[in-house]
């Protein structure tokens, strides 16, 4: 008895380090496109109980998907891909135009306002943990939190 009890304690507790370590994604959406337009972007807010980084993302929607950045350099906006996002412990970490975004490349058919977007997301922990995270993100209007019209003319 008292060996199935303590048993019981210790999943318990590793299910409660488990769930604590997962990272939340809210009100992910993707930006509709244009006819022959070949990338758009996803846009998110993570938290991460106990810290994390983005590490990469993946999606049927389009062959290359990147973890991107836009920043001003030299007074232009600019936008490259990053190697990951880091995400302190308990802190909000926003996905938005402008700013940090996942980048999908070589769409391979158009983005419809009202489709819906599956998308992967791969966190790694401090301990080197990897959590994957599967997200259905809606799509909105090309035009949603007015963002740079950089994504459509921009070279990768």
């Amino acid at each position: 008895m008292q060996l199935a009890i303590r048993t019981t304690i210790v999943a318990i507790a590793m299910l409660a380090a488990t769930a604590q370590a997962q990272v939340t994604v809210k009100d992910a959406w993707v930006r509709a496109t244009v006819p022959q337009q070949k990338a758009t972007g996803a846009f998110m807010q993570l938290q991460s109980a106990k810290g994390s980084r983005l590490v990469s993302a993946s999606s049927p929607l389009a062959p290359n998907v990147e973890v991107h950045e836009m920043a001003m350099q030299d007074n232009v906006m600019r936008m490259r891909q990053v190697p990951a996002i880091e995400l302190p412990a308990g802190k909000t970490v926003d996905l938005k135009p402008g700013g940090y975004h996942i980048m999908f490349m070589n769409l391979t058919q158009p983005v419809k306002e009202g489709d819906t977007v599956p998308l992967t997301l791969v966190f790694e922990g401090k301990d080197g943990q990897r959590e994957t995270v599967e997200v259905k993100a809606p799509v909105r209007p090309l035009n949603s939190n007015a963002a740079p019209a950089m994504h459509g003319g921009h070279k990768h």
